[in-house]
C-alpha cells in the first residue's frame, strides 16, 4: 500500500501560516467593515475620538436623510443612476472588447513594430489619470464633444492594464489549436470570437472587475457640465458636502457607492481566482 507523503511543513507551521493569512484578510476587510459601521452611526458617535470600530446605537437615519435629499432634486434621482450605469456599462464593455482585440495580434501574430507597441503599452501603465488629463481634455475639446456622453466614453476605451493582462494570458494559448482552425478554413474573425474569447473568459471577467471598479468611482465633472448628464457619484458627493451636519450623509454615501463594485466582484470572483491561478492554456 502506498503511504501518503507527509508535507515538509509541520502542524505548527500550518497554524502559523493560517493565522498570518487570516490577519492579512482581516486588514483588507477592515475598511469595508468600518464603512458599514460609519453609515450606521448616529451623528454623536461619528465624532467620537479615538474612532470606534463598532456602533453602540445603530440607526438608519443617515440612509433615510440621504434618500430624502435625493427626493427633493429638480433632476430625478433615476436620471443620475441611469447616467452612471449607462456610462460605466458601455465603457466597461468597450474596454474589454478593444483590449481583447488588440491583445490577440500582439500575442499570436508577428508583424513589424510588435515589440515597440508592447513596450508602449507597458510604459502607459506608469501614467495615472492625473498625468494624462490635460492631453485628453485638449483632444476632447478639439473633437467638440464636451458635455456629451462621448466625452466620457472615448477617453475610457484605452485600457493598458487589461490589454497587458489579456496579452500575457494569450501567450500560453496553444498555437496548435489556432493552426488547426486555420487548416479547417476558419477566418481570423471566427477564430477570435469562437475560440479565443470563450477560452479566455476568466481573463476578460477579471478585466471587467478592474474596469468596472475604476469607471464607477471616477468623477465626470471635468467633461460634463449639464446636470441632466451627471452621474450618481457626482450627485452623492454634492449632497454629502454640507459640513458637519452632513457627515452622516457622507458616510451613507460611501456605503452606497461601494455596493455595485462589490456585487460585480462577488459575481465574477471565481473567474478572477482562476485567472490568477492559471496563466492561460498549456500544450
Amino acid at each position: 500500500a502506498m503511504r501518503l507523503k507527509r508535507t515538509s511543513r509541520s502542524a505548527g507551521g500550518t497554524v502559523a501560516l493560517f493565522l498570518f493569512l487570516a490577519a492579512i484578510g482581516a486588514v483588507m476587510v477592515l475598511p469595508l467593515v468600518y464603512t458599514v459601521v460609519q453609515a450606521l452611526k448616529p451623528l454623536d458617535e461619528i465624532f467620537i475620538f479615538p474612532p470606534r470600530f463598532w456602533v453602540k446605537n445603530p440607526t438608519l437615519n443617515n440612509l433615510k436623510m440621504l434618500f430624502s435629499l435625493t427626493n427633493s432634486l429638480w433632476v430625478p434621482f433615476s436620471r443620475y443612476a441611469f447616467n452612471s450605469l449607462f456610462l460605466t456599462g458601455v465603457c466597461t464593455c468597450m474596454q474589454v472588447l478593444f483590449a481583447s482585440m488588440a491583445a490577440y495580434p500582439l500575442a499570436k501574430h508577428d508583424f513589424r513594430g510588435k515589440s515597440f507597441i508592447f513596450n508602449l503599452i507597458v510604459l502607459a501603465l506608469l501614467f495615472t489619470y492625473d498625468v494624462t488629463f490635460i492631453p485628453q481634455y485638449v483632444l476632447v475639446s478639439k473633437l467638440k464633444i464636451i458635455n456629451t456622453y462621448l466625452a466620457m466614453i472615448l477617453p475610457s476605451i484605452a485600457f493598458p492594464l487589461g490589454l497587458y493582462l489579456m496579452r500575457q494570458n494569450l501567450l500560453g494559448f496553444p498555437d496548435s489549436v489556432l493552426e488547426a482552425a486555420r487548416i479547417d478554413g476558419a477566418k481570423e474573425r471566427t477564430i477570435f470570437w469562437r475560440i479565443i474569447m470563450p477560452s479566455v473568459k476568466p481573463v476578460w471577467m477579471t478585466m471587467l472587475v478592474f474596469s468596472f471598479g475604476g469607471l464607477w468611482n471616477r468623477s465626470d465633472t471635468n467633461y460634463i457640465f449639464s446636470e441632466q448628464l451627471k452621474g450618481l457619484q457626482t450627485l452623492l458627493q454634492q449632497l454629502s458636502a454640507g459640513g458637519i451636519a452632513r457627515m452622516g450623509v457622507s458616510a451613507a454615501t460611501t456605503l452606497v457607492l461601494i455596493i455595485p463594485p462589490i456585487l460585480v466582484f462577488i459575481i465574477a470572483q471565481s473567474q478572477v481566482i482562476e485567472t490568477m491561478a492559471n496563466s492561460g492554456m498549456k500544450e
